[in-house]
Parts: structure tokens; C-alpha cells; sequence
């Protein structure tokens, strides 16, 4: 377990993960018309992808300005999900 950590292969696992849950609601809104559409989930799943690549680079011991782009771009994107869904007088 430790070496699943070490390697940043448990940053790897996660996003497969993530990546496969996104195809999933994909499949389901085109299939189905379940769940959020496509459009809504992306910056939420963005935001989410870019954590986990900060924290694969803090795990494999990446520069200090991949770990700070990807914080920032993950920070972009929740704040775009945040506008998103903030009412705003609508």
C-alpha cells in the first residue's frame, strides 16, 4: 500500500475512477435523460481532475509550478462551477 502512495499510483486510481463515473453520467443522460446533462458536470469534474493531478505531482515529488497550475486550474474551475449555479438574480 505504501508504494501505491509513494509512486502517486493512488492519484492514478483515483482519476480512473473519476474519469469512469463522468463516462457513466455521460451514458445515462444520452441513454436515459437521468441525471445532470454533460454541460453541468464538466467544470465540477474539472476542478476535481486537477486536484488529483496536484496530488499525484506533491506525491512524486513534481516542481512546485505543476502542483501551483494545477491548484490554480482547479480553483478556475470551481469557481466557474460555483458561477454556474450561484442563482444571480435568474
Amino acid at each position: 500500500m505504501a508504494e501505491l502512495f509513494a509512486s502517486g499510483r493512488i492519484a492514478d486510481v483515483a482519476i480512473a475512477i473519476l474519469l469512469l463515473e463522468a463516462l457513466l453520467f455521460v451514458w445515462l443522460h444520452a441513454r436515459r435523460r437521468l441525471g445532470p446533462a454533460p454541460g453541468e458536470l464538466l467544470p465540477n469534474v474539472a476542478a476535481g481532475l486537477f486536484l488529483l493531478l496536484a496530488l499525484r505531482g506533491a506525491l512524486v515529488g513534481a516542481g512546485w509550478p505543476w502542483i501551483a497550475a494545477s491548484l490554480a486550474a482547479a480553483l478556475a474551475a470551481h469557481l466557474a462551477d460555483l458561477a454556474r449555479r450561484w442563482p444571480c438574480g435568474r
